[in-house]
């Protein structure tokens, strides 16, 4: 893979203009817009969606007493909960979670307690709606805020970033895709038409996201698991946007 310089050169090329020579070059005005290109491009990538190299799992162990946690205590590189994946580990039961703001207050206030562990996701926290028992581990899967990695961090437990802060880095995306999204916001900045290199860039996202999704809701239960709150992890279909 092409690390972020390269890139950015590449581009250069393609749309005849001075190569970058280093993006954290403050006195370069030129190289300076190719940075903030860069992170536009990656940080819109982020967001698009549940992308297979941005899920990762996360763990919670849950303490005596306590109903509130932060998550950037225990999943630093957090950026949202993927859905259907929240499940108390090594045992049967399933965490009936995340629960809408509307859902929380009526449990609370008005129902008769539950059993079940519930909870919501508010300002980053894990809100559990009853003190969870001591001891028991929440595991779930999460989409990453990293958006690169560092490849000469050879002896660091996680060289993934959440920001690009080297020549070096490496974007975790595809570097077409890069490419495609640095290209057409060279000319946005510029005030060239770029509605040409825009379409394409949308096109190519919304094919490498899609080769990624299932085409059906796929149940991960035991054949005998037929109670929608025993069923297991289902796989989400693929949808049209």
């Amino acid at each position: 893979m092409a690390n972020i310089l390269e890139i950015c050169q590449e581009v250069a090329a393609l749309v005849a203009t001075q190569k970058p020579q280093g993006l954290f070059n403050t006195t370069s005005q030129q190289e300076a817009i190719f940075l903030s290109l860069a992170r536009s491009t990656l940080d819109s990538l982020r967001r698009y969606g549940d992308w297979q190299e941005l899920t990762k799992e996360g763990e919670l162990k849950l303490h005596a007493n306590k109903k509130i946690y932060d998550i950037k205590d225990f999943c630093p590189d957090f950026f949202c909960l993927l859905n259907n994946t929240v499940y108390v580990k090594d045992r049967a039961e399933k965490v009936i979670g995340a629960i809408t703001p509307e859902q929380y207050m009526r449990e609370r206030f008005f129902n008769v307690p539950s059993v079940s562990i519930k909870f919501k996701i508010q300002n980053g926290r894990f809100v559990f709606l009853q003190t969870p028992p001591e001891g028991v581990k929440i595991v779930f899967n999460y989409r990453s805020a990293n958006i690169c990695y560092d490849p000469t961090a050879e002896f660091c437990d996680n060289p993934e970033k959440t920001n690009l802060t080297k020549d070096t880095d490496v974007p975790l995306f595809d570097e077409y895709l890069v490419k495609l999204g640095i290209i057409w916001r060279w000319y946005k900045r510029n005030g060239l038409p770029y509605e040409e290199e825009f379409n394409e860039y949308e096109r190519e996202v919304r094919k490498r996201f899609a080769s990624f999704l299932a085409t059906k809701d796929i149940n991960l239960a035991y054949g005998y698991d037929t109670e929608p709150e025993i069923a297991g992890v289902v796989v989400n279909a693929a949808t049209s946007s």
